[in-house]
């Protein structure tokens, strides 16, 4: 596959996955997973696992920080140089935004005719479980290799031992028990990682 050909299939891709944004961008965590990692191979597990933490520890919406970096990773690891990989990265989070921004002009249009339409905020109200599902779908997808009919392991990359159950128990616990929000929680993962590791 060419540069071309590759690029090209970044961006379906990342707008198809665009098109479903609806949550934010831990909700489709999972679905940038499942494409890239899973279904296409692109980068590996680790490297994703890698990204995804680089991506909510950098400013920004973290599903943009995540397409940026995958989309550069993509090209370098298809053998590209540095000028076409950061086109991966412009492609990629083009691609994301270019659904929900071409949705919002839509919504924006009607919004004011149909907000009141019971119908409506019925279709609304049921996006609410699907996005709490998504969510839920990425913390799995991070934590566990799920091979359908066949095995169900931890992904060893992102668990390698004790200390990162640890950690990840900790931040867990400062955020639902403690009720500590999630650049806390960011800020004492990482102080955490660099003591114990």
């Amino acid at each position: 596959m060419n540069e071309l050909e590759l690029i090209l299939q970044l961006f379906s891709v990342f707008f198809l996955i665009g098109m479903f944004t609806f949550g934010g961008g831990y909700a489709i965590m999972s679905l940038i997973q499942s494409e890239i990692v899973s279904a296409r191979g692109w980068i590996s597990e680790s490297l994703f696992t890698d990204i995804a933490a680089i991506s909510q520890t950098t400013p920004g919406p973290i599903g943009l920080n995540c397409s940026t970096y995958v989309g550069y990773e993509v090209m370098r690891n298809a053998g590209a140089g540095q000028l076409v990989s950061v086109l991966g990265s412009v492609t990629a989070s083009l691609a994301i935004v270019l659904p929900s921004f071409l949705i919002m002009l839509v919504i924006v249009r009607f919004y004011a005719k149909f907000h009141e339409n019971r119908h409506f905020k019925s279709a609304m109200d049921s996006l609410k479980p699907i996005v709490v599902g998504m969510i839920a779908a990425a913390g799995i997808a991070l934590t566990l290799h799920i091979e359908p009919g066949k095995s169900v392991s931890v992904v060893s990359e992102n668990f390698p031992d004790m200390k990162s159950w640890i950690i990840a128990a900790v931040a867990f616990a400062a955020s639902y028990f403690g009720k500590q929000g999630p650049i806390r929680v960011i800020l004492g993962g990482a102080v955490l990682g660099i003591l114990l590791y």
